[in-house]
């Protein structure tokens, strides 16, 4: 007898929007013993996934939002299951309801108005740059420097687009910057489950760079690098991209730039989830704190492929998480641990969620937080 469910349409739908992978799981529940979510609530990805097999018969609440997509589930999953594109299917499919979070609406209405997620106006995208005096990117220069929406808006990070740009031009490095005329690279616009706009994002930014004939990316965010790398070649468009990490490694190693004031401080190290475990990236943000002089170089005990998630990935950024589930508290606690008064990081994302972290436990004037490029910056200049 055949007979229509509307449960299992949905599931349809989903395997459709990019969720084949939901056919491989086999409910074993690894993805829930290794989610970094369990440390400090209950959460069950295996339950997820077991509603999205039933066509999300009984979802309610805002679980699907709480992945933060650090792929630790991914990478530990026995059936090879991409479980962070099933989940981002499953978004997609409840962000056509009208049920995407009341926070994330705001995100997207900003991104929509001025194509980036932070409410700044196109115009002041570059403005980090002003007293730098960077170069407009033109046909003939090497790199596009892109700094992300985080560090030309938000007053923090725009430190480390700075220092990232004052050591390039030091090094002699032929960069150039677009500004308002970029939008948001929109790796994170994806995870809200927004397709419609994460592909306006992308296809904007292709016919740029493609018209001023753009070949090589310096990436300041892990973020727009793993886009660039992985999702922009979708779209029959294909770039060099590079982390910043790994060109500012070679230019030290080449000679262009040396360290050579100390930095008397012990420094941990915490590996971003989209340079770490995404693109693979371990090795040279350790080797540029290493040889800055006086700093002593100390190591947490989750780190490289087992390290743990700030907590910002997967369009988190933008979302409330109550003291008592914040990952950026559990990471200043474990390196105060370890004696540790500064937590590098290269990521602009990595930098609010450990220093929400240190305001919550009152521990400001114990340990800093600080991206790697400002710390070589410090050691320069």
């Amino acid at each position: 007898m055949n007979y229509y469910s509307p449960f299992l349409e949905v599931t349809r739908t989903i395997l459709e929007a990019g969720g084949e992978d939901l056919k491989k799981c086999y409910q074993c529940g690894t993805c829930t013993a290794v989610c970094p979510w369990g440390i400090v609530r209950e959460f069950s990805p295996r339950y997820i996934f077991k509603l999205a097999q039933h066509g999300l018969e009984g979802y309610e609440g805002d679980d699907l939002w709480l992945c933060s997509t650090c792929k630790t589930c991914v990478d530990r999953c026995p059936r090879g299951v991409g479980i962070i594109n099933v989940f981002t299917s499953m978004r997609s499919i409840i962000a056509q309801t009208g049920l995407i979070p009341q926070t994330l609406r705001s995100v997207l209405g900003s991104v929509n108005s001025n194509g980036n997620p932070w409410a700044g106006k196109r115009e002041e995208r570059n403005l980090w740059a002003k007293e730098l005096d960077v170069k407009r990117f033109s046909d003939g220069v090497e790199y596009l420097y892109f700094s992300c929406c985080a560090p030309s808006y938000d007053p923090r990070t725009k430190k480390i687009a700075i220092s990232t740009a004052r050591i390039l031009r030091e090094a002699g490095i032929d960069f150039g910057i677009f500004g308002k005329e970029e939008s948001c690279c929109g790796e994170s616009i994806k995870k809200t489950g927004d397709i419609n706009t994460y592909e306006k994002l992308v296809n904007s930014n292709i016919s740029l760079f493609n018209n001023n004939n753009v070949k090589k990316i310096i990436a300041q965010s892990p973020h727009c690098l793993y886009s660039f790398k992985n999702e922009y070649p979708n779209f029959s468009s294909s770039y060099e991209p590079i982390h910043y990490t790994q060109i500012l490694s070679k230019i030290i190693r080449e000679g262009k730039i040396r360290p050579k004031k100390e930095f008397k401080k012990k420094v941990t190290y915490h590996d971003p989830c989209y340079l770490g475990r995404h693109s693979g990236i371990y090795d040279e943000p350790r080797e540029i704190l290493k040889v800055i002089p006086g700093l002593e170089f100390v190591e947490m005990y989750r780190i490289r492929e087992n390290s743990l998630c700030c907590g910002g990935g997967g369009a988190r950024m933008w979302m409330e998480t109550p003291k008592e589930e914040r990952f950026g508290v559990l990471r200043i606690k474990e390196a105060i641990s370890i004696g540790a008064n500064v937590i590098a990081t290269a990521c602009p994302y990595c930098i609010p969620p450990p220093a929400d972290g240190r305001t919550a436990l009152g521990v400001e004037n114990k340990i800093d937080v600080l991206d790697v490029s400002e710390i070589l910056s410090n050691s320069i200049f």
